[in-house]
């Protein structure tokens, strides 16, 4: 993934904030052939500024996943 309005070395010095943009980014503007870590999403997903009705879906695939198992 590129993205040309934000510094990503700089954004990398702060980890935590660096992972919820880049959990945004996918969310919003397309995986491609990349997958998101449930646990990184369950970890992220309160702070995450998405779309209410993908939040509310993506909650409902998080927790069908952890009842499937």
């Amino acid at each position: 993934m590129h993205n040309w309005s934000v510094n990503e070395e700089e954004l990398k010095k702060h980890p935590d904030e660096y992972q919820r943009w880049r959990l945004e980014q996918l969310i919003n503007f397309g995986l491609g052939q990349e997958k998101i870590s449930a646990r990184d999403l369950r970890s992220q997903l309160p702070q995450l500024r998405i779309d209410p009705a993908r939040r509310r879906y993506l909650n409902l695939l998080l927790d069908d996943s952890a009842t499937s198992h």
